[in-house]
């Protein structure tokens, strides 16, 4: 099994801790590697800068089903492009952290608080909620106030502020399992969890296991995602016939363009 972490930012800042933990994670047979965007913001905490990467994000996962992998993780926990990728996808499945950690959350527990870092965040991860069908489901959402940048490079003040918030969100709240609400927030699962007493989930490590599942669903009984509806294919004679290859340089879709990946 081929699992690619698209890292949906234009930096390598966390790349190689990150893999360590992915493949420290990953089942035995399974082959992890992660990549980051050519170019662009080094976090998406604005909707302009979502807008700017959503196409390079996109490109990187029909790439990655052209080189073989068996599955990708959209490494955002706002789920950017989840929709998109599952549409354009012909035999790869597609995970992402917000969608992963929520229903594996109901199946640990009753209610769910998310941590997240700003105030900002909050709107948007709720609606992934609601699409998610989860919203009488969620306890809450607990704001630490730090930026995505901010959480590796403080991590004594991460800890802290997660542990205060998480101790809210299970005893004022009433959550059952915390989850991570960042993908940034990686590795601190572990020391949380034995704090609060409660199962703790990694925005970076859930997904990994939620996408070797569907892949295990898809080879072994032929369940994966949809192509009647929401995720029906663009048709490849329309993009042809509009040069939609050529406006928006979608030949990064083609087989063998070199590209840097951790640990490939």
């Amino acid at each position: 099994m081929k699992i690619l972490y698209i890292n949906p930012v234009g930096t390598r800042e966390n790349d190689a801790s990150m893999t360590l933990e992915l493949r420290r994670a990953a089942e035995r047979g399974t082959k992890v590697d992660l990549v980051s965007l050519k170019r662009g913001p080094w976090h998406v905490e604005y909707h302009y800068y979502e807008s700017l990467v959503l196409a390079d994000l996109l490109h990187e996962v029909k790439e990655a089903e052209n080189e073989g992998y068996d599955g990708v993780v959209l490494g955002c926990f706002y789920d950017l492009g989840l929709q998109e990728a599952r549409e354009i996808s012909e035999r790869i499945v597609v995970a992402s952290p917000a969608e992963s950690t929520m229903l594996l959350a109901c199946s640990l527990g009753y209610r769910f608080s998310v941590i997240v870092g700003r105030k900002k965040w909050v709107p948007q991860m709720m609606d992934n909620v609601v699409r998610c069908g989860l919203k009488e489901r969620l306890a809450s959402f607990r704001v630490i106030n730090m930026g995505v940048l901010d959480f590796q490079r403080d991590p004594s003040k991460t800890s802290r502020r997660q542990l205060e918030e998480g101790r809210r969100a299970v005893e004022a709240d009433g959550a059952e399992v915390v989850i991570l609400g960042c993908t940034v927030e990686f590795g601190f699962w572990r020391e949380l969890q034995k704090r609060l007493g409660v199962p703790v989930l990694d925005p970076v490590i859930t997904p990994l296991k939620y996408a070797e599942y569907l892949v295990t669903l898809r080879d072994r009984f032929g369940w994966s995602h949809s192509k009647v509806g929401s995720y029906e294919s663009p048709p490849l004679s329309e993009i042809s016939a509009w040069g939609l290859g050529k406006q928006y340089s979608t030949e990064v879709w083609e087989k063998g363009r070199p590209r840097p990946v951790i640990g490939r």
